[in-house]
């Protein structure tokens, strides 16, 4: 009976689990509720990314089309330049690749080494001769006050420091010993005059105080500033040029090696065409010039024609001179000038103001004769920097739309890296480019294109390419919303404000560099309309249609050139400048302040 009681209390044997199986249960049905939680947010992940994606790519649809309908080309198709024949081609030419293609922008950013040769090499120069002699000595200056004697010996001239005149006069005083100089291309100063025939001057200069090193030194370098100023004891200076000068013989000789080059970059710029190899399909890895060769090579021409102009040899000096807008040719010429960089156009806006400064030499020298005059102008003429630039920002716009929309992150990563090159995960967690490239919605990339393409769109309306001028006040109007964007940055704005270049500062260059050249090309008018008249016009319009086929009007405003002679024979020839007001031909100190003077 008490067996059949315990069985009746004893709970049947089944499959109830071990009191540790509970456990493991619990276990498994919060990960089924952890799993579940994951997926769903997994799921809105997923479409929010979709839903951003879409809105994203719908914005810039609507945007593209806006843009469109305005006349915006946007398809970076339209850029691919043609291919040309090889034997029309600048970069077909012996050494030309060699010489002046780099590899892609993309690889120029990435920090990796560069394929391309470190050296300027042929084009470098040789080692600077060493001075033996120390520096050399120009002029010897006494300071006395006004009411004291003069020292004893013979001076050159007694000037008043506190006489506006006596800077000139001191000046030329100062070149009559030195013989004509320049300011070099490059940080060094030329002088016609060999060192050993350079005979120092004595000059006194009356003060009620004695000026200081620095003061004398603005004092006497009013035309020069390769003078350089130091005390000899009580009141007396010495002035000598400093050790960064060449003689024009020195410069000649010490760049003669690389003549034979120069020559061949001559005969290759002969050809009407230029390209460089590259399928063009991703904008940021096709090739590009090799601006520091170019920048060198413009420099070593515009120093030799310098040099000659200085020897008063002024048929060698057009031969240099006129190479200078050769290596121009290797960024204007078709097809390549379809879709230049920014970057290109702005080489080309320096070497063309490295070209001006070179003819308005030879016009203060007075050495250029009337042929060359004549042949100068016709190079001028062909100088249109306005159209070149603004298809520049055009260019750009259409590469930055086709790179965002078709580059994967890792690569736009490259390209955001601007060449910091290998980073560890601290830096690149730190970085906001890197982070939103790397979990931005592909969609938050098309807002930043619907942010950043209507700005370029407001810079290219700042360029009137059919009347031929330059919008200052649309560019104002332009930068304030350009800073807006990048002091308010979101993430539809991040990408734009980092992309959108200095185009106030371009612009700014281009047309004060432009404006040179229209002035240029009037200033050697006017010298040739001298050499046949020996005066200057009283007004610009006599020189057509003998010395000018026309009168290029002020790029700035549309009103023609400033123009008056002087009581000394001279002239002022001045545009109104970046902020649009005649400031009577006097210059500023900033490039948005005063007139653009010509010298």
């Amino acid at each position: 009976m008490n067996e059949t009681t315990e069985s009746q209390q004893s709970p049947a044997p089944g499959p109830e689990a071990e009191p540790g199986d509970h456990h493991g249960l619990l276990c498994w049905r919060n990960v089924r509720r952890w799993l579940f939680v994951l997926i769903c947010l997994a799921t809105l992940i997923g479409l929010f990314y979709a839903v951003e994606n879409w809105r994203g790519r719908r914005d810039w649809e609507q945007c593209r089309r806006g843009l469109e309908a305005k006349g915006a080309v946007l398809d970076w198709n339209a850029f691919i330049p043609a291919q040309v024949p090889d034997e029309q081609n600048i970069f077909k030419a012996p050494r030309m690749t060699e010489w002046f293609v780099r590899e892609s922008w993309k690889e120029t950013v990435s920090g990796a080494p560069s394929k391309s040769a470190n050296t300027n090499a042929p084009f470098s120069l040789a080692p600077h001769p060493a001075k033996e002699s120390g520096p050399v000595l120009v002029a010897e200056v006494d300071v006395v006050s006004p009411n004291e004697p003069l020292p004893p010996g013979k001076a050159d001239a007694v000037l008043r420091f506190d006489d506006p005149a006596a800077r000139e006069q001191a000046a030329k005083l100062l070149r009559e010993s030195t013989g004509p100089c320049a300011e070099g291309a490059t940080s060094y100063g030329l002088v016609a005059r060999p060192s050993d025939q350079i005979k120092p001057i004595h000059l006194v200069l009356q003060a009620d105080a004695v000026p200081t090193s620095k003061a004398l030194d603005e004092f006497l370098s009013a035309s020069f500033s390769h003078f350089e100023v130091a005390p000899a004891g009580g009141n007396r200076f010495r002035v000598s040029l400093k050790s960064r000068f060449y003689t024009a013989a020195e410069y000649l000789a010490l760049s003669q090696p690389a003549v034979p080059d120069l020559d061949l970059l001559r005969k290759a710029l002969e050809r009407p065409c230029a390209r460089m190899d590259s399928d063009y399909q991703r904008p940021f890895e096709r090739p590009i010039p090799h601006f520091v060769r170019m920048r060198t090579v413009a420099q070593m021409l515009a120093q030799r024609a310098q040099c000659y102009l200085l020897l008063g040899q002024s048929e060698a000096a057009w031969h240099e001179l006129a190479q200078v807008r050769g290596v121009c040719h290797m960024l204007e010429a078709k097809p390549a000038s379809d879709c230049p960089t920014l970057v290109e156009a702005m080489i080309d806006v320096a070497i063309t103001g490295l070209y001006t400064s070179v003819v308005q030499d030879g016009l203060r020298l007075r050495v250029w004769r009337e042929e060359e005059l004549a042949a100068i102008q016709q190079q001028l003429a062909s100088v249109h920097l306005l159209p070149l630039v603004r298809e520049a920002f055009n260019a750009e716009r259409a590469a930055s739309c086709r790179t965002f929309e078709s580059t994967p992150p890792a690569d736009l990563k490259k390209l955001f890296s601007y060449g910091t090159g290998q980073r560890g995960v601290l830096d690149k967690l730190t970085d906001p480019t890197f982070l939103f490239l790397t979990f931005a919605p592909r969609g938050w990339l098309y807002q930043n294109m619907c942010v950043g393409a209507p700005l370029e769109q407001m810079i290219l309306e700042g360029f009137d390419v059919s009347g031929d001028q330059v919008l200052p006040s649309k560019f104002g109007s332009i930068a304030s919303k350009v800073e807006t964007v990048a002091w308010h940055r979101s993430p539809f704005s991040f990408l734009a404000a980092a992309a959108l270049p200095n185009f106030v500062k371009a612009s700014q260059n281009m047309a004060r560099n432009q404006t040179l050249v229209n002035e240029a090309f009037m200033a050697c008018g006017l010298e040739r309309y001298r050499l046949a008249h020996e005066q200057y016009p009283e007004k610009l319009e006599a020189l057509v249609p003998q010395f000018a086929e026309k009168v290029p009007h002020d790029l700035i405003g549309g009103q023609a050139l400033k123009y008056r002679r002087t009581a000394e024979g001279w002239f002022v020839l001045y545009s109104i400048g970046w902020n649009g007001k005649d400031d009577d031909g006097v210059p500023g100190k900033a490039a948005d302040e005063g007139d653009w003077v010509w010298w």
